[in-house]
């Protein structure tokens, strides 16, 4: 018998069909003995419909009211799915972020898990039950009900996982794996039987829309084993299913590139003419920081007059804050010109093999230059190359990439 997390996103519980046949699935791992808690996200389209409203009302709308709003989609399957385990004979019940509870801190619209208590679930799993829980969505120290922005279910799934000390965290989603990029741009892209924690967490970071960044780095913190399967494929869950996502010295030849991400979610902020001395990047930054705006890719330019450009990505849904946080610190930092770009890209290419392979980043600027795509920002980490692109040309960036690295499926 195992104790099994199983995380349904919203495309595999996109209507009443699909949440029946999520309920088929649940029903084969109880009846093979299995104690299984299941956590879900709300339909495909339910968030964005409900934050689309929130938007229409007021673009700096108040965050604790919007986790109110979105958190319900959740709510929803939750309760379908549980009445469609009991229409086939598994004794369920739903269960919300706050009933466990799952506690978090109080940045409304992005908040972190802090702990979750785990001895309820248990106990009833332990009875047979099978416990169908609320991704996305928590309480705070002030009783108010949060979220843990998009695609937090997935760390609802890998947090639940750690607290129930469960054997593994099964994420369901409408691909059958993790891919080396997105194969509707690259039909030649193949499926990875395993992949590095740290290159699944660079990849969901800078754009793969697979698994959430933090999930991943809470599954390598707590060496909770995941596997990501398709909702749509009737298999049997075994070692040649799925992706599974393992600590690095299980992967035992390991590839320069593991995969090429991208992201249309950027928007790029360059503050011009910004007196270059000490404390005006600690200014711009601690004023987005306040805020609760993550801020990205960074690059500086100094120019001849003593004055510096600073040159910045936040997420397309942070800009109205980053304006407002820019527009109150003008006084304090005195530049001279605001500039905003939306219409960008991020094209990244991720691989632990990086470490031992030179040459890396040389035959990325070498292949977009071959298709005479500009580079705007660039930046790295160990295992990881970034660069900004105007987004017309993210589709060539990818294939242009995805064949300079030798990934196409031959």
């Amino acid at each position: 018998m195992a104790r099994i997390v199983m995380k349904f996103g919203g495309t595999s519980v996109a209507g009443l069909d699909r949440i029946r046949n999520v309920a088929g699935r649940v029903k084969r791992e109880v009846d093979a003995g299995n104690q299984v808690a299941v956590v879900v996200s709300a339909m495909a389209g339910e968030t964005n419909k409900l934050l689309g409203w929130c938007q229409a009302l007021s673009a700096l709308h108040d965050a604790r009211e919007y986790d109110a709003v979105v958190a319900t989609g959740e709510q929803v399957t939750a309760g379908l799915l549980a009445i469609a385990l009991q229409e086939v004979g598994v004794e369920a019940r739903s269960w919300q972020g706050w009933q466990i509870p799952i506690q978090t801190d109080n940045a409304h619209g992005k908040a972190r898990i802090r702990e979750i208590d785990g001895s309820d679930l248990i106990k009833r799993m332990g009875m047979g039950h099978v416990a169908v829980v609320t991704g996305f969505q928590g309480i705070a120290p002030n009783r108010r009900i949060t979220t843990l922005g998009r695609g937090g279910s997935d760390t609802s799934a890998v947090a639940l996982a750690a607290a129930l000390k469960a054997d593994r965290c099964d994420i369901y989603t409408d691909v059958d794996g993790v891919y080396t990029t997105d194969p509707r741009i690259v039909p030649s892209a193949r499926r990875l039987d395993r992949i590095a924690y740290e290159e699944m967490l660079e990849l969901a970071s800078v754009g793969a829309k697979v698994l959430q960044t933090r999930s991943v780095e809470l599954a390598m913190n707590e060496h909770v084993r995941v596997r990501v399967l398709s909702s749509f494929q009737d298999l049997p869950v075994d070692a040649e299913t799925g992706t599974l996502v393992v600590d690095e010295d299980e992967i035992v030849e390991k590839q320069m590139v593991a995969g090429i991400a991208y992201s249309r979610d950027d928007a790029k902020i360059t503050v011009r003419r910004v007196p270059d001395r000490p404390g005006i990047a600690a200014t711009i930054f601690g004023a987005l920081a306040a805020q609760n705006v993550n801020v990205d890719m960074i690059v500086q330019n100094i120019a001849a007059d003593s004055t510096t450009d600073m040159t910045f990505t936040v997420s397309k849904a942070d800009l109205p804050r980053a304006r407002m946080a820019l527009q109150e610190v003008k006084p304090a930092i005195n530049y001279i010109e605001l500039l905003e770009d939306p219409n960008v890209a991020k094209i990244s290419v991720v691989g632990v093999g990086m470490r031992s392979h030179a040459g890396v980043a040389n035959t990325m600027f070498r292949a977009l230059a071959d298709k005479a795509i500009n580079i705007e920002v660039i930046s790295t980490s160990e295992i990881k190359v970034s660069v900004l692109i105007a987004a017309e040309y993210t589709e060539l960036a990818v294939r242009a990439l995805h064949t300079a690295y030798g990934l196409d499926v031959a």
